[in-house]
């Protein structure tokens, strides 16, 4: 179908795409939210990502524009009524407008109904984009409160447009972030990145992360994150270091942010080892590292031993470079 668009769309996509390279992840999707509403308007959003059931959609993540985490918790309740956004589930890419009021006119409606009026839902636009194998889809849904704001045609291919850009910028704006805070050697030979959500759905990973889980993991199938390793993360966490692989999360905006690199010897020390040998690393002697731990000289020096006996080096030189693997 043809979709109308204003004559200066490419301007607004420009300016999307700086907005994902140059603004932290935490600010991004309102900034990129408010982009938009002078040529779409809307009075509040949510954007995110869900997989779908029978029941309704089970979200991974959400971003909430000028909506509460309470009104969702109470979708909660609603969610198996709610056939607007069930009649997107499985359309791949697809963008529908609804008003409240006319399309939830059932009986069956109407505790749904009552929701959405009173959270000021009175008119919906819902853009999706997902993948029927996986029952997986990254959504954004506008919402009008004037109940004769209708959702007019020409808008809804605005917002068709509109989608697929939004949510690639997205995903350039969290690897841009993952690449910004990953650790000084994350660059080095056999380092990979990924991105995954709580729920272990994977957003971004690169050749190597993939070839090391692979390595690790038999038969990965790289869509997700293995459930032993997501109950890892959420359990223990800390670092989790395998038979091949040493794995590393940061959590930010209920997103895992992944590093991954090969095993090493450095992995084998005990916390107070590795603390040792970044001191003696430092060039620090080990009468000066006695000092600082409040430890005697001579147990420091067998330390040093357990920790050249690990690594299989004989010098400073070879236990930097043991460390640098492991950075």
């Amino acid at each position: 179908m043809n979709r109308p668009v204003p004559h200066d769309f490419s301007t607004l996509l420009l300016q999307l795409y700086r907005l994902s390279h140059e603004l932290p992840i935490h600010v991004f999707q309102d900034a990129a939210l408010d982009l938009i509403k002078p040529v779409l308007p809307f009075d509040a959003s949510m954007w995110g990502t869900a997989t779908t059931a029978a029941e309704g959609i089970d979200v991974h993540t959400l971003h909430l524009h000028q909506k509460t985490p309470e009104m969702m918790a109470e979708y909660e309740h609603h969610k198996h009524l709610d056939s607007a956004a069930a009649s997107l589930f499985d359309k791949g890419h697809d963008t529908r407008g609804f008003n409240s009021a006319r399309w939830f006119n059932a009986p069956k409606d109407a505790p749904l109904l009552d929701f959405l009026q009173r959270h000021e839902q009175n008119n919906i636009f819902i853009t999706v984009d997902s993948d029927p194998r996986s029952n997986f889809m990254q959504w954004v849904s506008l919402f009008r409160v004037d109940p004769e704001a209708h959702c007019r045609p020409e808008e809804e291919g605005l917002l068709a447009s509109l989608s697929p850009h939004l949510m690639q910028a997205l995903a350039l704006n969290r690897v841009m972030h993952l690449d910004r805070t990953r650790s000084p050697n994350a660059d080095a030979p056999g380092h990979g990145s990924a991105i995954a959500d709580l729920k272990g759905a994977i957003y971004h990973c690169d050749v190597r992360f993939v070839a090391l889980m692979q390595e690790e993991f038999t038969g990965w199938p790289r869509q997700a994150l293995p459930p032993a390793l997501l109950e890892h993360f959420m359990t223990v966490q800390a670092a989790y270091l395998g038979r091949h692989v040493a794995l590393t999360y940061r959590l930010e905006q209920r997103l895992l942010f992944l590093g991954i690199r090969p095993r090493c010897r450095a992995d084998g020390l005990t916390p107070r080892e590795r603390t040792v040998a970044e001191l003696l690393a430092r060039g620090d002697t080990h009468k000066d590292i006695a000092a600082l731990l409040s430890r005697s000289p001579a147990t420091v020096r067998n330390h040093i031993q357990s920790i050249y006996d690990k690594l299989e080096v004989g010098n400073v030189a070879g236990l930097i470079h043991e460390l640098q693997l492991a950075g």
